[in-house]
């Protein structure tokens, strides 16, 4: 019974000690976050300081932009989304090597802000011109794919 007690016990300390380290990650992280909060999900902590989410764009920030009539590539994406897991870390070295910038809107944190690019899916890619939506991709997609996209989103901004 001592035995088990004392192994009960190494649990919880080893447990409580997990809780710890991951709360001060976390802390650690949302210190200087591109979200302008410290009242986020997880998934999107888990995200901070990854390169491939090196371009967050804030919801009132991503409609200035588009309103100015400048060139817009809007990526919608989920931190928990399984395809813009696969799909971003694909992607983002294309934009760079092609010269296009992506701006990232996370669709967990602000996902009544999404609803209103009709956003149904992700990941899903917009390009806007002179405020209006020219072109879109909606779901996970080949290497290839992506290309095209961003060829058409260069020949838009000629």
């Amino acid at each position: 019974m001592k035995k088990l007690l004392t192994i009960g016990g190494i649990i919880v300390v080893i447990f409580v000690l997990i809780l710890v380290l991951n709360n001060q990650s976390n802390k650690d992280k949302l210190k200087d976050n591109p979200y302008g909060t410290n009242k986020l999900e997880q998934a999107t902590i888990d995200l901070i300081g990854d390169k491939n989410y090196s371009n967050i764009i804030l919801p009132e920030d991503l409609k200035a932009k588009i309103e100015s009539g400048e060139p817009v590539t809007a990526y919608f994406f989920s931190p928990l989304c399984g395809y813009c897991k696969e799909m971003t870390p694909v992607m983002m070295p294309i934009a760079k090597d092609m010269g296009v910038e992506v701006d990232q809107f996370n669709t967990l944190e602000f996902n009544e802000d999404a609803q209103t690019y009709n956003i149904e899916a992700t990941p899903t890619m917009i390009y806007f011109e002179n405020g209006k939506e020219v072109g879109r991709m909606v779901g996970g997609q080949p290497e290839e794919n992506i290309r095209a996209f961003f060829d058409a989103v260069k020949g838009e901004t000629k």
